[in-house]
């Protein structure tokens, strides 16, 4: 094992320790807006667009979030960015999802590292074309705005409103360089 995949797994231990599924009573965010079609939206590769600051996607760029479906509420996830530069080395993390609300499909539970991180993402709001979508932990503590391709300024900024309209303080997102 090289050892920037050690200090990975270490830093995801040490995160896993104290990262834990949040109590209704903690939710601030609002429930998603519409349904998903979990065939749609939980299959291929998303582009990060904006994401919530966080130590462990320090020098990340380029991310991507890859999605497939492999039983009705079951989704294998694939995490990626490329380290300082959109050709730079390649950092992944795989994780297993779980759907929490069969038939909205709406929200996800990944456990990242054999279950030592657990993150939930709610869809609180997605293009009817599947073009795009907003997620974002039921706390509003970590968000992210995902497109199937690159957006222009004038759509990237309008979802930056919407994300802000969900109540997220938008002021807090950076947005990594994209391919």
């Amino acid at each position: 094992m090289r050892l920037s995949a050690l200090a990975a797994l270490a830093l995801a231990m040490t995160l896993g320790a104290c990262v834990t599924a949040p109590s209704p009573s903690q939710y601030r965010a609002p429930q998603p807006t519409k349904p998903v079609d979990a065939e749609r939206l939980w299959s291929g590769r998303w582009l990060e667009i904006a994401r919530t600051p966080m130590s462990i996607t320090d020098g990340c760029v380029a991310g991507a979030s890859n999605y497939r479906l492999t039983a009705s509420t079951r989704v294998a996830v694939r995490d990626t960015c490329q380290r300082d530069t959109p050709t730079g080395r390649e950092v992944a993390v795989e994780g297993r999802g779980e759907i929490l609300d069969p038939g909205t499909n709406a929200k996800l539970r990944v456990k990242y590292f054999w279950g030592f991180v657990t993150w939930d993402y709610w869809v609180l709001d997605r293009a009817d074309d599947y073009s795009w979508f907003i997620a974002a932990s039921p706390t509003l503590d970590k968000a992210f705005i995902y497109t199937r391709e690159v957006p222009g300024r004038a759509e990237r900024d309008a979802l930056v409103r919407r994300l802000g309209e969900l109540g997220y303080d938008v002021t807090r997102l950076e947005f990594p360089e994209t391919p």
